[in-house]
């Protein structure tokens, strides 16, 4: 890299003539971290952004790629423009998931996690994080995404430590932190609490099994009830039968006693508002241990809570022979005994919901269990105020009612986990005379009797809890609050729509109750990406797509803009990936394919402009020709539309837009007008064009950058110093860039303000419906298979102010177009043996006669006509067969659709030319 304020160029060409990413990328990265880029830098305003901090042992999937592409996008333009930016990179310690690691890798070597102790344990678990951890930011600094690295943050670190144990100790003097006994999701496999926001819910095909309890007196004739239950391995905990306060039918037996089978217990039956008449047989069997809304219905009738299951779920001791049994064999064991004594009454298929663990897929089991609470409706008025008020706002903005409604339903949140490796609960019970506090420092002796059995919480608390105080934690509090000055609220957050409760609303709710302040002004959520069948990735199934193999096969720039593209206003977006149907391994991805394309397109052009600069000079670009006028019009669009775009967070319509001008606008119809000039021996008709196509091709570069920053760093560094060099170089103090010279990712952000004079849409206007008409000229010469080249007459058909810019371009279109002799009006005919081309704002005539036989196309479009009929009759039939779309695979059936749908479109476009002709 050149360390020049003003880069300079010679007619010489520096690129080499294949762009290879693989060599450039990695070096590109060490580059720009040494040479401190990453940094916080000086500048007015400021833009700072925390990472969602992947866990310390995860590896970089699809999602991650997304998000840290939109998040370095939106750094790099904000440094660009000038301002202080500060893009926050750290790492959660994931409780559950780091601890699992350890755990099998413990077992592997015949150690035993309980054998060896919570202290050692915990090392251990350091030991993992020191070897393995931090995988995914070495994968994160590959992509390109240029946070400041050297301030790396880490939920253990022990300022961040201090910070969580400061939360916890206020909101458990403040009254926000309570322990208490409830119903939480317990994972028999990890063996710890889940929060309701973790589970996740499948749908599973399973039984409604009806079952006989009888009755201790008769009632109404009846001597048992029938329930409806679809666990009937929890009867060994129910303590009541509810039915609805609705249905007057079993309202009768309101009062009766129900003698419990295998147990004997004998459980009153009542009514409560939870029960659904039509659930059933009316009939509910409460077990306020083992379901949330058992629970509420016991506290509401005084029912005893029974657990009836062990931190493994297994049936505890004092159940006979189903002591011990896991719940799936005590489930076929109580069938069985119900089935032997004649009170199984019947059994139904049932579909239901199902909540499973989020890290090992166990089915969660409603235990009751001793657990810390928050308090979270004393925390989420304010939460709720931030977004309704407009302070934060949400993009797109349909999430903000994501938010708001969880906030309107949100249960007080189970914060402990029964884990080692985590922030340990800070709160010290004297086991003598029972005095309890939480406490910033480690208790020893307990201050009240002096006895030296105080014991801490064994409990964790949830990694969500630690992760809530990111944006802050990591910017100094609560030890060094100056450093939050100027930078807090951090400017956006970037996440997925899936932690919008987990994450977002807690970070709202923490910051506002210890900064005063909302976290974040802005929330970005970006769609989640899809295989491409629609089903989620998932390595398991086959599906999922590594972005490092994306990076190895086709570069960063390509992978990076090709997520950008996908981005819109939908929820979700489909990833092209293709695979070996032997193997199993990623083959490729078409779209990226296609922006490796545009990759190589970029670089080609700017080879070809650096090829082409012999006797260049540093100069403003002038509007000299027709083209160049139009050319410095829809570049100062450019600019304004990328610069409302990205302010905006519409990083779909960033990189489509740019990729659709560059390549269209610049690369097909600038540079190949600007040949002819290029070559002119009058130097300073060469000059002009030279010094339009630098500062096209340095502003390009500028506004590519944010999305393919290697690529068009490497150009940059090649091109010589154009118009915007030197403005930005002029003596301007407030547009000067942060740094100085060297990097364009240090370089200034080309304001519209800058280019606004350059807009002109009469000169847009002129040219464009010239381009439009040369354009139809070579679809027609490609339609009848004649040499691009081949000279044609033509007379167009316009109205008095389309002729008169037609007329205006009348040397420019029968130069570029090949046209021999070119007639307008608004009155012309249509020629005979000419064919036609339809435009919004004229229509031409192609005079064809001597070029083409037209009797003989005629009977070729019948002949195409024909074949695209006969496979569109048959695609038809195949997609008409109900045999056909029960059996064929999504992406087949897809595939046809598809087809048929390029056919009509074949067979229309093939049916206006043969009419066409025929006239």
């Amino acid at each position: 890299m050149e360390n020049a304020t003003l880069r300079k160029g010679t007619a010489v060409c520096d690129l080499p003539k294949n762009y290879d990413p693989q060599t450039v990328e990695p070096q590109l990265v060490e580059a720009w971290i040494n040479g401190g880029c990453y940094q916080r830098n000086k500048g007015v305003g400021d833009c700072t952004v925390v990472i969602p901090p992947p866990n310390v042992t995860g590896v970089l999937h699809m999602g991650h790629a997304m998000d840290d592409t939109i998040q370095d996008a939106f750094i790099r333009y904000n440094r660009m423009k000038g301002v202080s930016t500060r893009w926050i990179v750290g790492l959660d310690h994931s409780g559950i998931s780091t601890q699992t690691k350890v755990d099998k890798k413990l077992k592997s070597e015949g150690i035993s996690r309980l054998e060896l102790g919570r202290e050692k344990f915990i090392d251990a678990c350091w030991d993992w994080t020191r070897d393995y951890g931090g995988t995914i930011i070495k994968q994160i600094k590959r992509m390109g995404c240029s946070a400041d690295f050297s301030d790396e943050q880490f939920t253990m670190s022990p300022e961040f430590s201090y910070a969580v144990r400061k939360v916890f100790c206020d909101w458990y003097h403040a009254g926000l932190v309570y322990r208490g006994k409830r119903i939480v999701n317990w994972c028999p496999s990890c063996t710890t609490a889940i929060s309701d926001d973790e589970a996740e819910y499948k749908t599973e095909k399973g039984h409604l099994w009806y079952l006989r309890y009888p009755l201790k007196e008769p009632v109404d004739g009846k001597d048992y009830i029938v329930v409806a239950t679809t666990r009937p391995e929890t009867m060994l905990g129910d303590t009541g039968i509810a039915v609805s306060q609705d249905d007057p039918e079993s309202s009768k037996f309101v009062g009766a006693t129900v003698v419990l089978p295998i147990v004997g217990r004998e459980i009153p039956i009542f009514s409560d508002w939870h029960v659904d008449a039509g659930f059933g047989t009316g009939f509910v069997k409460v077990t306020p241990a083992h379901d949330p809304n058992d629970f509420a219905m016991g506290e509401a009738h005084g029912l005893e809570k029974i657990n009836i299951f062990d931190e493994h779920a297994r049936v505890v001791d004092g159940y006979g022979d189903f002591s011990g049994m896991d719940r799936d064999e005590a489930r076929t064991a109580i069938l069985a005994w119900f089935e032997d004594h004649d009170l199984l009454d019947h059994v139904e298929d049932h579909e239901h919901s199902v909540m499973h663990c989020y890290r090992c897929d166990t089915t969660l089991e409603p235990w009751l269990s001793e657990q810390w609470f928050v308090a979270v409706d004393k925390l989420k008025g304010p939460a709720t105020d931030a977004v309704t008020s407009g302070a934060i706002t949400f993009h797109p903005t349909r999430w903000e009612q994501t938010y708001l409604t969880w906030m309107d339903n949100v249960k007080d949140w189970c914060i402990s986990r029964q884990l080692w490796w985590g922030h340990r609960i800070p709160v010290f019970t004297c086991q003598d005379c029972g005095w309890e506090d939480a406490s910033m420092d480690d208790v020893e002796v307990c201050p009240k009797c002096g006895s030296h059995h105080v014991v801490q919480d064994p409990s964790v608390l949830d990694t969500w809890f630690s992760s809530q105080l990111f944006p802050f934690a990591t910017q100094g509090w609560p030890q060094h609050p100056e450093e939050m000055e100027g930078h807090y609220p951090t400017k956006a957050l970037v996440t997925a729509r899936d932690i919008i409760a987990l994450w977002v609303a807690r970070m709202v709710m923490s910051s506002l109750y210890f900064t005063d302040q909302i976290p974040f002004e802005d929330v970005v959520i970006y769609a989640t990406i899809l295989a491409k069948d629609g089903s989620r990735m998932s390595k398991s199934k086959g599906n999922g797509v590594d972005p490092m193999d994306l990076m190895a096969k086709y570069g960063a720039d390509a992978m990076r803009h090709n997520l950008l593209t996908l981005i819109t206003n939908n929820q979700d977006v489909r990833f092209d990936a293709e695979f070996d149907k032997k193997t199993g391994e990623f083959a490729g991805s078409p779209r990226t394919e296609q922006a490796r394309g545009f990759v190589t397109k970029i670089w080609n052009a700017s080879r070809f402009v650096l090829m082409n600069l012999e006797g260049y000079e540093p100069g403003q670009p002038t509007a000299a020709t027709a083209e160049d006028a139009w050319m410095l019009s829809r570049l100062a669009k450019i600019v304004d539309s990328t610069t409302r775009a990205l302010d905006e967070y519409r990083f779909g319509d960033y990189a489509r837009d740019l990729q659709a001008f560059f390549w269209n606008d610049f690369c097909d119809w600038y540079v190949e007008l600007c040949k002819g000039r290029l070559n002119s021996d009058d130097s300073q008709v060469r000059l002009a064009a030279q010094r339009n196509l630098v500062y096209t091709l340095d502003v390009s570069l500028r506004l590519l950058h944010p999305g393919m920053p290697f690529v068009t760093e490497t150009i940059w560094d090649a091109l010589p110093a154009s118009g915007l060099d030197l403005y930005e170089a002029a003596d301007k103090p407030s547009l000067k860039p942060a740094h100085e010279g060297r990097f364009l990712m240090m370089s200034l952000w080309p304001d519209p303000s800058l280019v606004a004079e350059f807009m002109n849409d009469e000169a847009e206007a002129d040219f464009d419906i010239a381009k439009r008409l040369i354009s139809g000229l070579r679809s027609i010469r490609a339609r009848y298979r004649l040499s691009p080249r081949e000279a044609v007459d033509v007379v167009v058909k316009a109205a008095p102010q389309e002729s008169a810019r037609l007329e205006a371009q009348r040397d420019f279109i029968s130069k570029v177009g090949f046209v021999t002799s070119l007639t307008v009006g608004e009155h012309v005919e249509k020629p005979g043996s000419s064919v036609s081309l339809v435009d919004p704002d004229f229509e031409a005539y192609v005079q064809l006669e001597g070029l083409i036989d037209f009797g003989a196309e005629g009977k070729r479009l019948e002949k195409e006509i024909k074949k695209a009929t006969g496979e569109l009759a048959g695609i038809e039939k195949t997609l008409s067969n109900p045999g056909f779309i029960a059996k064929a695979a999504p992406e087949i059936i897809e595939a046809k659709q598809t087809r048929k749908a390029e056919l009509e479109a074949t067979l229309s476009r093939l049916a206006a030319q043969l009419e066409d002709l025929s006239e």
